[in-house]
């Protein structure tokens, strides 16, 4: 039988924005409270020794004038460690508060373990079909007051006030135990979280390997940071088992979403990583491809096999066949599933949404060149040019190089001359073999629209 709880610490944090996992506290808001009533509180500015960002300041009104003379953190980290002792966090959109809690002790050598109650989710469940479930419109909504929104001490009383209706609604507790979260941290031995410190929160690839220094796991992300963070607290099969074979992490920073998925895709292939066991031959192994049938051509979904050609690969069947109704919908084709067209025309015939070639309302040449022109979309756009994006800082842009009808690898530059010629692109290339997956990945991309600038370049 689970212990009842007597003690909560409710809370608030504001903090200076940022990237994750670099924010400091600004403010802090603390009620001790045993269900019933306020026993202790603390409220406080934090002097977080970074810069605060502009859109923070607008919503909260600290600036940094006001924190000049503010206790830094490691001065009020002994009153929070007191006030929260032996209680359980609440606060709304707990995982926040208490991620920026863990971070500023472990900036202090410090691991800070509370277990932790989220009101939103116990809004959610004890509360169903609100409006908006943001602290102020949900107290508004239920005529709780709230004053001082977004400063630390009008959000905690307001939470404390959501709080005690919560628990005036789960009044076995079942909820409010069954919700009950430890620690993200607590499962993160000391060795990893000095591992995990020392990752950006950029967007790239990171290698995991084991103590004889062999890839065990590579994997790609817009935050670095927070996805290894992910392997080392989640309880699957896989994750448990690579946290017991993790010994050192290194990284890859690339700016780009693509570039990062290309390239983990190619190291994916050359190390062959135990526990990318998914990603070692095909990352979409799902294709359509053109099918014949009495010369009439239609598009087939399938599993992909060896020495067949596809015009377009996926992840899974849902999307291939979500993609093929578009197909087949937008240019109006037959929709044959079997080497038999059945009486009275394909499926989409049945509908009237082809053009009847199945039952020789058109030529069959005509639903052929339809089929075609589809295909175009998943083809490069010309035979030499570059794909620019984002780069890895403000300033820098990246590249993908296409020759000849091939992908040649990616790179970087700043000024536009450092890549007017193949000369200056080779300089600056970081070559990567294209195979049908990137191919596939590239196409994807282009045909989302997803890059800043596509520019033609003459055959050299």
């Amino acid at each position: 039988m689970v212990a009842a709880i007597k003690m909560y610490a409710v809370l608030d944090i504001e903090t200076t924005g940022g990237k994750y996992n670099e924010e400091g506290i600004t403010e802090i808001a603390i009620y001790r409270f045993n269900g019933h009533e306020i026993t202790d509180q603390f409220s406080s500015l934090v002097n977080p020794e970074r810069d605060i960002q502009p859109f923070v300041e607008r919503l909260t009104g600290i600036n940094a004038k006001m924190l000049v003379s503010a206790p830094k953190f490691f001065e009020v980290a002994k009153r929070i460690i007191e006030i929260t002792e032996d209680c359980v966090l609440v606060a709304h959109n707990a995982e926040f508060d208490c991620r920026i809690l863990q971070t500023e002790f472990r900036r202090l050598g410090y691991t800070y373990e509370r277990k932790s109650l989220c009101t939103v989710t116990l809004s959610q469940e004890l509360l169903p079909n609100q409006e908006s479930y943001s602290l102020g419109k949900l107290v508004r909504s239920l005529g709780i007051p709230i004053s001082d929104q977004h400063r630390a001490f009008g959000d905690a009383m307001a939470t404390l006030k959501l709080f005690s209706l919560l628990l005036e609604k789960d009044s076995d507790k079942t909820i409010i135990k069954r919700e009950l979260k430890d620690s993200p941290y607590s499962r993160i031995s000391p060795k990893h979280l000095k591992l995990l410190d020392d990752l950006p929160t950029g967007t790239g690839i990171y290698y995991l390997y084991n103590r004889k220094q062999k890839v065990v796991y590579i994997g790609r992300s817009s935050n670095i940071k927070k996805q290894v963070q992910n392997h080392l607290t989640q309880t699957s099969k896989k994750n448990v088992a690579l946290q017991q074979q993790l010994h050192q992490i290194s990284y890859t920073l690339l700016g780009d979403e693509l570039i990062a998925l290309l390239k983990e895709q190619h190291e994916i292939k050359i190390h062959q990583p135990r526990f990318n066991s998914n990603g070692r031959h095909f990352l979409y192994p799902i294709g359509i491809r053109i099918a014949t049938q009495n010369e009439l051509h239609y598009l087939q979904v399938e599993p992909i096999q060896k020495k067949k050609v596809y015009i377009a690969r996926f992840k899974n069947k849902i999307s291939a066949n979500k993609q093929l109704k578009k197909w087949l919908n937008e240019f109006e084709l037959c929709a044959l599933d079997s080497e038999t067209t059945p009486q009275g025309g394909c499926k989409n015939h049945e509908q009237k949404q082809c053009k009847g070639a199945c039952v020789g309302q058109e030529t069959v040449a005509t639903h052929n060149l339809r089929i075609a022109e589809l295909t175009k979309q998943w083809r490069y756009p010309h035979p030499h040019f570059l794909m620019l994006n984002k780069g890895r800082s403000v300033g820098e842009y990246s590249f993908l190089y296409f020759a000849e009808g091939e992908f040649r690898g990616y790179g970087y530059y700043e000024l536009n001359h450092q890549i007017k010629t193949p000369t200056l692109i080779s300089k600056r290339l970081i070559p990567i073999q294209e195979n049908t997956d990137i191919k596939f990945i590239i196409c994807n991309f282009i045909g989302r629209k997803k890059y800043l600038k596509i520019i033609p370049l003459e055959q050299s």
